[in-house]
């Protein structure tokens, strides 16, 4: 049955480690957990635990991750804020499958969410039928998570309207939410949290406030700091969602993995890696979320309609759709880069230069 699910919940698809976790843990487990802080830590970062192998989820410092870990052990809310394609709702999603075996509890935050979608709303049908009750209450992933003791998700907080983003702040603060038309409240019990996460291109759009600020504890996740770092991540993420999706290629070379990377690495900041030509920028991020999916993209290209291998050519046609987003402005950066650096970088990158040299003509 679980062959036929698109994407498997985090839970789903590493039962396998997060059940060896638990059965295998030695050190204290905090109320409202499954496993231990230092258990937590080793689903994310990857480890041993008896006979089975934990793979690595997240990629980067050890620090940030205990940090993010410390955060929810206490009653404090955590926030996730970095640059598209930094892994944060990835992390989020880890975190709560860890820690409670459940990383459903989402609210993705849009420009229509509104209060009740963090709250509770009401099933109208029944509310006219037998008026105002518990049983005609529509729980928020918030409010289930506070019956529980367990961690809600907030995807994206800051694409949320200021008033809607402000409703938060009584319940981070009181740990519970009032249902004046019940005349009751409901107490969050131990273990409640939340994990927030934000874009840093998303500022100015929805500005948190000061107030709901200090109700989190803020950790900045940054982008993959060396190239080796950034070509492991896509690597791992692609190995995992070729295999899920049955493309029919093999994995690209590691040469295939280097050259994207430069690519992306020297558009994203503007220079090229030995930092002797200035390049202009494009409108796209350029993160390693968008260099999984091109990886993928191109495997499904060569699956589809090649042999089955990974060529320039699979490449220099998913390399254009991720570059070129704005059609004025970004084929005029992308026919800079191509001329100025990547006709200049040699035999290796030739084949990939005269394949995206064609589609951007």
């Amino acid at each position: 049955m679980e062959k036929e699910i698109l994407r498997l919940s985090a839970e789903q698809l590493y039962k396998k480690e997060i059940d060896a976790l638990i059965k295998n843990e030695t050190n204290p487990v905090p109320k409202g957990w499954q496993m231990s802080p230092k258990s937590v830590l080793t689903y994310i970062l990857g480890g041993r635990s008896g006979d089975v192998e934990i793979t690595p989820k997240y990629m980067g410092d050890k620090r940030v991750v205990e940090i993010c870990i410390a955060t929810l052990v206490t009653d404090r809310a955590l926030l996730l804020i970095g640059e598209p394609g930094t892994a944060k709702s990835w992390l989020s999603e880890h975190l709560t499958a860890a820690i409670n075996g459940n990383s459903s509890q989402v609210i993705q935050g849009t420009a229509g969410t509104t209060e009740e979608q963090i709250r509770y709303s009401w099933n109208y049908a029944m509310l006219l039928a037998k008026g105002p009750s518990f049983e005609s209450l529509v729980k928020s992933p918030i409010y289930n998570a506070m019956e529980t003791g367990t961690i809600a998700r907030f995807e994206e907080i800051s694409r949320c309207a200021s008033e809607v983003q402000d409703a938060l702040i009584s319940i981070l603060s009181e740990k519970r939410i009032s249902i004046p038309e019940l005349s009751e409240e409901v107490a969050a019990k131990k273990g409640f949290s939340v994990i927030a996460t934000a874009n840093t291109r998303d500022k100015g759009v929805n500005e948190m406030s000061s107030a709901l600020k200090r109700r989190f504890n803020i950790v900045i996740l940054p982008p993959p700091s060396d190239m080796k770092t950034e070509i492991d991540i896509i690597k791992t993420r692609v190995a995992q969602m070729s295999g899920d999706m049955e493309l029919g290629a093999a994995m690209p070379t590691n040469s295939d993995f280097e050259k994207i990377v430069t690519v992306f690495r020297e558009l994203r900041t503007g220079r090229t890696l030995d930092g002797q030509i200035k390049l202009k920028p494009t409108s796209g991020v350029l993160s390693s979320a968008e260099a999984i999916s091109l990886m993928v993209n191109s495997m499904a290209l060569a699956g589809s309609f090649g042999n089955g291998k990974v060529t320039d050519a699979e490449l220099a046609a998913a390399l254009q759709g991720a570059v070129v987003k704005d059609d004025d402005k970004d084929k005029a950066a992308w026919e800079e880069y191509l001329e100025n650096v990547m006709r200049k970088k040699g035999a290796e990158y030739a084949a990939l230069y005269s394949e995206c040299r064609e589609r951007n003509a």
